[in-house]
């Protein structure tokens, strides 16, 4: 199951766009709702151990300071 949020800027702070992926420790097999409310995985049958995989994604990047003047 993959849950993408996108980024949201509070003032002047920006919480980023990331991504979770929650796999089956098992057999890497990509779980959805249903398989985490039965804890049991429907690709390989064993009782569930999760991975999580998680993107961030750099949305801004700050303004420079200082003199570029050498």
């Amino acid at each position: 199951m993959k849950t993408v949020t996108q980024a949201i800027q509070f003032g002047d702070r920006i919480h980023p766009k990331h991504e979770i992926e929650i796999l089956c420790l098992n057999c890497g097999y990509d779980l959805d709702e249903s398989e985490l409310a039965a804890a049991t995985c429907s690709d390989c049958g064993q009782i569930l151990n999760l991975r999580q995989n998680m993107k961030i994604y750099a949305t801004s990047i700050p303004a420079a300071k200082g003199d570029a003047a050498l």
